[in-house]
């Protein structure tokens, strides 16, 4: 199960749940690959332009040597047991603190993220590259480097994806509020009039109705993301307390 969902150890009806990179594979994956094809758009400008300066003194080689290198590097350091201690090991003589925790755990991801999308955007590169050079195709490399463009946008619409599918808070059926953390919030149900929920993977989105007293304006998240099994106890909470009525 991705997301931890938990009861509160001083009130047992009290329901808790997280979604983050920590807990949803989701939200990591999503956040892992916006995160990594920026880094890996910036990596591919850089090792071009050093190539080329390189190539013009004769070591274009030894920067393609370099780079691979590195790459080889970071993905060993980053797949490899003890993670932690080898790059404290790496990053013992220089002046900054390695990471550690869930700190690590996110660059170890943005690592894996940068080297995947490296990999897709210098296949599509390079076989761009390679059609344009033989005359493969009458468009030449256009298809293959607008692809490899297009990843960029579409990068960021997995990070606001990763974000808006973030969630953690807490669901009190006593009090028959819902508790939302980062940012904080709270929704009293008294004010909500339905809720209908849609399953999409391992979470559900839960859409609120509010309640307009008087057809005034009633602030607050028209939309939830949170496992299913709380959006279930939330719709059930509010039949109880319509048929209550």
């Amino acid at each position: 199960m991705d997301e931890d969902v938990s009861a509160d150890a001083n009130d047992a009806e009290t329901i808790q749940w997280r979604r983050d990179a920590s807990t949803s594979r989701a939200v990591r994956l999503l956040w892992s690959l916006g995160v990594g094809t920026f880094f890996a758009t910036a990596s591919i400008v850089v090792f071009w332009r050093l190539y080329d300066l390189a190539r013009q003194a004769g070591a274009g080689g030894l920067i393609v040597a370099l780079f691979a290198a590195l790459v080889v590097t970071v993905l060993a350091v980053a797949t490899v047991g003890d993670t932690e201690r080898h790059l404290a090991t790496l990053t013992g003589p220089l002046p900054v603190d390695a990471p550690s925790g869930r700190g690590l755990e996110r660059a170890v991801d943005a690592a894996l993220g940068t080297i995947a999308m490296l990999a897709v955007m210098g296949s599509l590169m390079a076989v761009g590259r390679v059609v344009s050079q033989r005359e493969l195709l009458a468009v030449g490399a256009g298809p293959f480097t607008g692809l490899a463009a297009l990843l960029v946008p579409l990068a960021l619409v997995a990070l606001v994806l990763a974000s808006f599918l973030r969630s953690v808070g807490a669901l009190d059926p006593e009090e028959g509020t819902i508790y939302l953390y980062n940012p904080d919030q709270a929704i009293d149900l008294a004010v909500i009039r339905d809720a209908s929920s849609r399953r999409v993977g391992d979470a559900a989105i839960v859409t609120l109705e509010y309640a307009q007293p008087d057809g005034q304006y009633v602030p607050g998240p028209r939309r939830i993301v949170m496992p299913p099994e709380v959006a279930r106890e939330v719709e059930s909470l509010l039949e109880r307390r319509a048929s209550a009525q």
